[in-house]
């Protein structure tokens, strides 16, 4: 396989470690694509994906307190 972290293999990842319920991972998967595709995307549209990714992570807040070792572990 190839070592080399794309949004293929990133995705494949998620998959194998049931990572569809892990919205940071999913954050992850579409900053790759971006980042994979920005060559299609004025500097404008990209930094408005960037921002917009961003807020989205900024969200989720931190629901993750307490459950460190469960989520993360």
């Amino acid at each position: 396989m190839d070592s080399q972290l794309n949004n293929e293999n990133l995705a494949r990842y998620i998959e194998e470690t049931d990572g569809i319920s892990k919205p940071w991972l999913l954050a992850q998967l579409r900053l790759k694509k971006l980042q994979e595709n920005r060559e299609q995307f004025t500097p404008e549209e990209y930094a408005d994906a960037i921002a917009s990714l961003h807020q989205e992570l900024m969200d989720l807040g931190e629901w993750w307190k307490g459950i460190e070792d469960e989520v993360f572990g």
